[in-house]
């Protein structure tokens, strides 16, 4: 109650001050013959000085004084004309001032209790930051949070594809140590919309890789369960994500889901840090990385950021395309070009790091350009920069195998 009667008396005193000013009538600026009077009054003292010394004669001095008193008469009516009040009618200044106070007071407490908060103590951000902690500490689990989702309608399947599917089902649930079978399950209950199922599947696929599972089977599990919640993530999915990090670091899909969860639990700004962070080793047109430039502007808002520097549009090397581009050149523009892009992804590989793709991209473009010694060097030195990420060195190693440089 003393928030609202303190608001309340500041909108009435500034209606006051405000009906005030209204009501009082305006009064004209000194008309310009007041300064015609003050002139004719010392004329006139001027007259009564020059007959004192004898300089005009008593008729002359009689005739200057009627004339000018002639002047100060009609002067002095103007003056009177147009210092009467000026302004709008009585009326009118009083229903204006009604009208500003009930704008004021009534429409100030309808839009505070339309978009205020009257009640809502102050929110310091030690307050809100332990708010966030206890909100990401208690929030619901996969289990609770897929019984509060609403079924989605599953997609009509092919009558063909749906027998084939039951079939593999039941082929699995019959051998349960068949990692290739639950890989197969996983991927088809997902493409059938049974999100549950999939991820299920696909927990016993990491149960039977065990430590050799890689970060794309953590990533893949966490984004089943985010679906199987239409979108909410759990604290089970953020542990598949943090699994997948651990194995590489790197890991976009997983970096993308775990920026989204800090957003949920009321951390934009540690979101916005982890999705900038994710954007600066993506590879060209990833399509999380498309994702993440779409949501950015927001985010940014968000967390409190503002004229932020643009997002970049992707890495640049030399791609697929890249390399196709150049088969329409002659063979030196095309070795050129091909150096040229091979040089730039080299350089910035060195001084910043990057994603296991790329570095496999410049491997195999080195084998393009014939330099397998180079490109030996350069597979040597990402598996010890991978050497801990399994997922990594099988890309690498694919890489070299098409270069020439390993058999």
């Amino acid at each position: 109650m003393t928030f609202w009667a303190l608001i309340i008396a500041t909108a009435v005193l500034i209606a006051v001050f405000l009906g005030i000013s209204i009501l009082r009538r305006r009064d004209t600026r000194e008309p310009s013959t007041a300064y015609d009077l003050q002139v004719y009054r010392e004329q006139l003292a001027s007259v009564d000085r020059d007959l004192a010394r004898g300089v005009i004669a008593d008729a002359d001095a009689e005739r200057v004084r009627t004339e000018i008193s002639r002047r100060i008469l009609a002067a002095d009516a103007q003056m009177q004309s147009l210092s009467e009040p000026q302004g709008p009618s009585k009326w009118i200044s009083v229903a204006a001032s009604v009208f500003v106070a009930a704008i004021l007071v009534g429409g100030g407490s309808w839009m505070y209790l339309k978009l205020g908060a009257a009640g809502l103590p102050d929110q310091p951000l030690s307050l809100r930051l332990e708010m966030a902690d206890a909100l990401r500490t208690e929030r619901p689990s996969q289990a609770e949070a897929e019984a509060a989702t609403p079924p989605a309608p599953l997609p009509q399947l092919d009558e063909s594809y749906a027998s084939l599917l039951g079939q593999l089902r039941e082929t699995v649930s019959g051998r349960p140590d068949d990692l290739q079978g639950h890989i197969l399950l996983a991927q088809h209950e997902a493409n059938a919309g049974n999100f549950h199922a999939a991820y299920k599947a696909q927990q016993r696929v990491i149960e039977l890789s065990g430590n050799t599972a890689p970060a794309d089977a953590y990533s893949h599990l966490a984004e089943m369960m985010i679906l199987a919640t239409n979108g909410y993530i759990s604290p089970e999915a953020e542990d598949a994500l943090k699994q997948s990090l651990q194995r590489d670091p790197r890991h976009g899909p997983a970096l993308y889901y775990l920026g989204q969860m800090m957003v949920q639990v009321g951390r934009p700004d540690i979101g916005y840090r982890i999705w900038v962070d994710a954007l600066a080793s993506a590879p060209t047109n990833a399509p999380w990385a498309t994702a993440i430039r779409a949501q950015m502007d927001d985010l940014a808002f968000r967390a409190g950021v503002f004229n932020a520097a643009p997002m970049p549009a992707g890495n640049p090397g030399p791609g697929e395309d890249d390399i196709e581009a150049a088969a329409s050149l002659t063979a030196q523009e095309r070795q050129e070009m091909i150096l040229g892009m091979v040089e730039q992804l080299s350089d910035r590989l060195a001084t910043e790091g990057g994603s296991p793709e790329e570095w496999a991209r410049l491997i195999g473009a080195l084998g393009v350009v014939g330099d397998i010694d180079r490109a030996t060097a350069i597979y040597a030195e990402a598996q010890s920069v991978f050497s801990d990420n399994d997922n990594a060195l099988d890309i690498l190693g694919a890489a070299a195998a098409q270069a020439g440089v390993t058999r």
